[in-house]
């Protein structure tokens, strides 16, 4: 069985550099290609590579002579659309670990798949850990009325909340089938000390070096609180779900949203 031929765009970024070692590294994937904004060499020197890996500026042009299957990205939203747009109309897959996509935009990348008949994987979070801590706080949510989100991040992240923290809040409420029960203050003393809202959530964003990436879900009733809580060491973690991604957006048709989706969860 011919390998999975995969692009990492994004190559050099923190994620792009663990990604490319492991689909290296992965028995049933092959490193066919590389993106990044600036690149001085024709070829990605990887030490556990045993060929040559093509380094380019331009996915476009890159595609058009590698034969990939799948491109992989995790920079930004402004970067993952346009890889998107260039790369499902040539009929190569999508791997998206991206926050910060719109509904619009992922309602483009839904349009893109069914015109061109490929498959895109988008996930706010490729932690095992974390699908299964959305997973147990959409079923905790039929049950309690209150639940607060409180997300763990290093000081260098850009965005606030996290992706993560709003798909947890948006399943909950799906899963609850109304908005939750806000509790309001009658003096708040220092702005914004609730935190952010979503339909009765409030989501309380931790911005620290001593983190990594971590969510914390708190759920109350009369005379109890229930807290479910998932912590990232390393970014490791992310890389079986990444590669699962991989392996199965090759057989699927449209977008797949989250990994509790490919988990059937």
């Amino acid at each position: 069985m011919e390998p999975i031929r995969v692009v990492i765009n994004g190559a050099l970024g923190r994620m792009g550099q663990d990604i490319t070692k492991a689909v290296v590294c992965e028995p049933g994937l092959r490193a066919v290609g590389a993106v990044e904004k600036e690149v001085t060499q024709k070829y990605l020197p990887v030490a556990e590579a045993s060929d040559l890996i093509p380094f380019s500026s331009d996915l476009n042009s890159l595609l058009k002579s590698c034969d990939a299957d799948v491109v992989v990205d995790f920079t930004d939203a402004e970067v993952s659309m346009s890889a998107a747009r260039i790369a499902i109309k040539q009929k190569v897959n999508m791997v998206i670990g991206t926050t910060g996509l719109s509904e619009g935009n992922l309602a483009e990348i839904t349009q893109l798949c069914q015109a061109y008949k490929v498959g895109a994987v988008v996930a706010p979070n490729f932690s095992l850990g974390a699908a299964l801590l959305i997973h147990l706080s959409k079923f905790a949510a039929k049950y309690f009325n209150h639940a607060e989100i409180i997300e763990m991040h290093h000081d260098k992240k850009a965005d606030a909340p996290s992706g993560t923290a709003l798909a947890t809040g948006r399943a909950m409420v799906q899963a609850h089938g109304k908005p939750f029960i806000y509790p309001e203050v009658k003096r708040e003393v220092l702005s914004n000390t609730r935190g952010g809202h979503m339909d009765g959530i409030a989501i309380h964003s931790l911005r620290l070096p001593g983190f990594m990436a971590g969510q914390e879900v708190v759920f109350s009733g009369a005379g109890e609180t229930l807290s479910l809580r998932h912590n990232t060491i390393s970014q490791e973690c992310y890389l079986p779900g990444i590669i699962m991604a991989i392996k199965k957006v090759t057989k699927r048709k449209g977008l797949t949203y989250g990994l509790d989706a490919l988990l059937k969860l």
